[in-house]
């Protein structure tokens, strides 16, 4: 038993003894990473793990390392295996719903956010573009939709609301420690629900020609809020990225609607619809010159 604990002191896991009747050894916290002890099927998931979040940003130099580390400590069989595994897999781009770059944020700044929401101590940062000095007691870090959110409240409104944290400097030294709240629902609704009014480059507000209903059964909760109007049609708050990502959301809701917000959204489907007049007009011109299969259906309308 002592060599065996020995063997595992010059390992780095740090193992406590305590003498006597009641004697007994325990593992301690260390002040370093000892060694993993994974089995193959741990190994192997750990390393498509750490493959697959060398991909999002802010992570692809730490993951890359820990991969390097965890590929090079590998069983030639298990080596093996992930390399047949890499080269039968192919991933396609991480960014598929945006012509924007994802934001980059650093680990650090996760860990120090984290670190408050768990000590229950507040931040403080300068956020947004203009800078603007802000105090918030942070309840949660919420990922969606390519982004990193903290939903804080405010310490001295009390109103709630999610925090991009690339948008966000943090400041030191930090905010006061604070009595925990009750919790306004669901956090990931109220992320939706403020993202989609305040959080994306683009906002765009949208009269919906169907009721509520019907748009909420064809969209994602993450595209946008829903609100009812009395003459039976609907309002849709969404954003996005950029004016294309917003025109591509509204094409594929299959609806008919009407821009009330932003302007240059509306410049941006004319221009898009004169562009698919052409493709539609020189299709038919293609059409024309082609012996029809069978009869055309008849017109429904004028």
């Amino acid at each position: 038993m002592r060599n065996d604990v020995a063997r595992l002191r010059e390992l780095g896991y740090p193992v406590e003894a305590l003498r006597g009747r009641a004697g007994h050894y325990r593992l301690g916290v260390g002040a370093k990473l000892p060694p993993l002890l994974l089995d193959d099927e741990e190994a192997v998931a750990v390393a498509v793990g750490l493959r697959t979040v060398t991909g999002v940003a802010g992570f692809e130099e730490s993951g890359g390392r820990a991969l390097t580390k965890l590929e090079h400590v590998l069983p030639d069989r298990l080596r093996r295996q992930l390399a047949s595994l890499r080269e039968a897999t192919e991933a396609g781009p991480v960014n598929t719903d945006s012509n924007v770059e994802d934001p980059e944020v650093e680990p650090g700044v996760l860990t120090e956010i984290a670190a408050a929401v768990r000590d229950h101590r507040g931040l403080r940062a300068f956020y947004g573009e203009a800078g603007e000095r802000i105090e918030i007691e942070p309840y949660k870090l919420v990922a969606w939709q390519r982004r990193w959110f903290v939903v804080g409240r405010s310490p001295d409104t009390g109103d709630w609301a999610p925090y991009r944290v690339d948008w966000m400097t943090l400041r030191l030294p930090g905010g006061r420690a604070f009595t925990p709240a009750p919790l306004p629902g669901d956090l990931t609704e109220l992320v939706v629900r403020e993202v989609a009014r305040t959080g994306w480059a683009v906002h765009a507000r949208l009269v919906i020609d169907a009721p509520a209903d019907e748009v909420l059964a064809r969209i994602n909760p993450a595209v946008g809020v829903v609100e009812p109007r009395p003459d039976g049609r609907s309002v849709l708050v969404t954003g996005g990225d950029s004016l294309e990502v917003v025109a591509v959301w509204i094409g594929m809701l299959g609806l008919d609607f009407t821009v009330e917000s932003p302007p240059a959204l509306v410049d941006h489907l004319r221009v898009l619809a004169q562009r698919y007049d052409r493709a539609v007009r020189q299709g038919d011109d293609r059409g024309a010159n082609r012996m029809p299969l069978s009869d055309p259906p008849p017109r429904l309308g004028p």
